[in-house]
């Protein structure tokens, strides 16, 4: 991490993030030496069940809430380079370069670092690929030991499998990324087009207090579940978030239900674990911080992205979600995840 700003991120996302008690104890280092043989095994079972091929193996590993927050610091840093280009590139055409720049933006790291903290003590697992870490390929597979441990001891899971059932999604993402060939690329250009249509733009302070008196007019919240980001994006940047939330609804309702299919035939309590996972999921006390962060979008990924998947299996059955995998073209648009049978008619 060259920008000594983002080096305040990790410090503060590590203090915000705390730790679990067991996370310093044997049952950590026993779920290092567990978890790449079930993910390996999950990985198996999910290539059967998909179709999807995922040659070679991952790096598994189960990290640390400081170590999930210090790799995401450091995927935001990359992503965010070409915005701070920008900014700085604007900054100096007027002039106002200079210690207010600086402060700006260690300002943005240690918020960046907060939220980072925030997330990190619920992420469970994730799949890295599509933002690599400077270090390595990116081919990464991570449980964050911590909050694994915990929901296992509060909620009384059998570790084996409730690992077992993370394992199953996080292999799903993988294969969803490695089995379909363009996926990432796809993905990537989705980042670019975000980032590319970020940074000053002139009248945004104009246009933000008109869709304020809309909003109080027609009643409807200024900020809605795509958060701050949504409230200030440009009406391009709007086009690609809807893309990517598109996208992200399809994959995380798509892992979600091979975890559950699966689930269904191996694990015995996948049934409590599922219900379990959806409750914490829509936990009124984390409700409005993370519609103002943007998270609300995240959370209903799951529920918008799983049900469209059940529409089109019950309706044309299950290879027929593969249509979707074919070309970025026959991905379901935002307006389909919400109304499957219109994806249904347009292209499978």
């Amino acid at each position: 991490m060259t920008d000594s700003h983002w080096s305040l991120a990790v410090p503060v996302a590590t203090r915000v993030a705390g730790n679990y008690p067991l996370a310093e104890t044997y049952h950590f280092a026993q779920m290092r030496a567990q978890v790449p043989e079930l993910f390996s095994r999950a990985a198996e079972m999910v290539t059967t069940e998909t179709g999807l091929i995922t040659p070679g193996a991952p790096d598994v590993r189960v990290v640390t809430r400081g170590e999930w927050a210090g790799r995401n610091v450091r995927s935001f840093t990359r992503m965010l380079a070409p915005i701070e280009e920008k900014i700085a590139a604007k900054l100096a055409e007027t002039g106002k370069e200079g210690s207010s720049v600086a402060l700006a933006r260690r300002v943005m790291a240690v918020e960046t670092g907060a939220l980072l903290g925030i997330l990190a003590k619920r992420v469970l697992g994730q799949y890295e690929l599509v933002l690599p870490d400077d270090e390595d390929e990116g081919d990464l597979v991570a449980m964050v030991g911590a909050n694994v441990l915990m929901l296992e001891r509060q909620q009384q899971f059998r570790p084996s499998e409730f690992r077992m059932w993370i394992a199953l999604h996080e292999a799903t993402h993988r294969a969803q990324f490695i089995g379909v060939p363009w996926l990432r690329d796809y993905f990537l250009s989705l980042v670019h087009e975000l980032v590319a249509n970020s940074g000053p733009v002139p009248g945004r302070m104009a246009r933000l207090v008109a869709e304020a008196v809309a909003a109080g007019k027609t009643g409807q919240p200024l900020i809605d579940d795509s958060g701050i980001l949504g409230l200030l994006a440009t009406p391009e940047q709007k086009v690609a978030i809807d893309k990517v939330q598109a996208l992200m609804s399809l994959l995380e309702g798509h892992g979600h239900v091979v975890m559950d299919r699966i689930g269904a035939r191996i694990l015995p309590s996948q049934r409590r674990m599922s219900s379990v996972l959806k409750a914490r999921r829509k936990d009124p006390r984390t409700a409005a911080l993370f519609r103002l962060l943007g998270m609300e979008m995240k959370m209903k990924q799951y529920e918008l992205g799983e049900a469209f998947i059940q529409v089109v299996e019950r309706e044309a059955g299950w290879d027929r979600i593969n249509r979707a995998w074919e070309a970025p073209a026959t991905l379901p648009t935002l307006a389909e995840i919400y109304h499957p049978q219109e994806w249904l008619r347009r292209v499978a």
